[in-house]
C-alpha cells in the first residue's frame, strides 16, 4: 500500500475514537514523520490498541520522538515494530527514555535503522529500570561490539528478555564468547538472532 502521511493521519483520527481495534499494521506505507506524529497523538488517547507495526515507513528521529512521547502515557500498547526506518541515535534515545517509565511494552523492534553506539547505550541504560520488556531487536544497526555487549551486560543482571536480535552487529570472537556466557546463564532467553 501507499497511504502516506495523509492516510496515516486519517487512520489516526479514527483510532482516537475507536474502542475495538487491537492491532494495526501499516508496514511499508511511506507515512514518514508526519504520519508517525499523527499516530502518536492517537496513541495518547487510544485505550485498546496493543500492537502497532510501522515497519519500513521512512520514519526519522522526529517521528520516533513523537511515538516515544506517546509511549510515556499510553498504558495498553504491548508491541511496537518501528524497524527498517531511518531512526538514528536521537530517535533511539527518545524511545529509550520512554522505556524507563513504560510499564506495558513487552516487545520493541528498532532493527534495520541508523542506531549507533550512543543509541544502543541509552537503550541498555533504559533496560536497567524497565521490568517488562521481553523482546528487543536492535539488529542491522550501526552497533559496535562494545555497544551490543552493553545490552548483553545489562540483560545478564536483568534476565527478562526471551528474544534478543543482534544480527548484523559488528561482533567478533571475543564478543561471541561473552554472548555465549550470557546464553548459558539465562533461564529465560528462547530466541537469539
Amino acid at each position: 500500500n501507499n497511504i502516506r502521511a495523509e492516510g496515516a493521519t486519517a487512520i489516526a483520527e479514527a483510532l482516537s475514537d475507536n474502542g475495538a481495534l487491537t492491532s494495526l499494521t501499516l508496514q511499508d506505507n511511506d507515512i514518514r514523520n508526519e504520519g508517525a506524529v499523527a499516530l502518536a497523538s492517537a496513541l495518547r488517547v487510544n485505550l485498546v490498541l496493543k500492537t502497532l507495526n510501522l515497519y519500513r515507513n521512512n520514519i526519522r528521529d522526529e517521528g520516533a520522538a513523537a511515538i516515544a512521547g506517546a509511549l510515556r502515557v499510553n498504558g495498553v500498547l504491548t508491541e511496537l515494530d518501528i524497524g527498517r526506518n531511518q531512526i538514528g541515535d536521537e530517535g533511539a534515545t527518545a524511545i529509550a527514555e520512554a522505556l524507563r517509565g513504560n510499564a506495558v511494552l513487552t516487545s520493541l523492534d528498532v532493527g534495520v535503522n541508523n542506531v549507533g553506539p550512543t543509541g544502543a547505550t541509552v537503550i541498555a541504560e533504559a533496560l536497567r529500570v524497565n521490568g517488562v520488556l521481553t523482546s528487543l531487536d536492535v539488529g542491522f544497526n550501526s552497533l559496535t561490539e562494545e555497544a551490543a555487549l552493553g545490552i548483553i551486560r545489562v540483560e545478564r543482571q536483568r534476565n527478562k528478555l526471551t528474544s534478543l536480535g543482534l544480527a548484523g552487529c559488528i561482533i567478533g570472537p571475543t564478543g561471541a564468547a561473552e554472548i555465549a556466557e550470557y546464553v548459558s546463564g539465562s533461564g529465560v532467553l528462547k530466541t537469539l538472532n
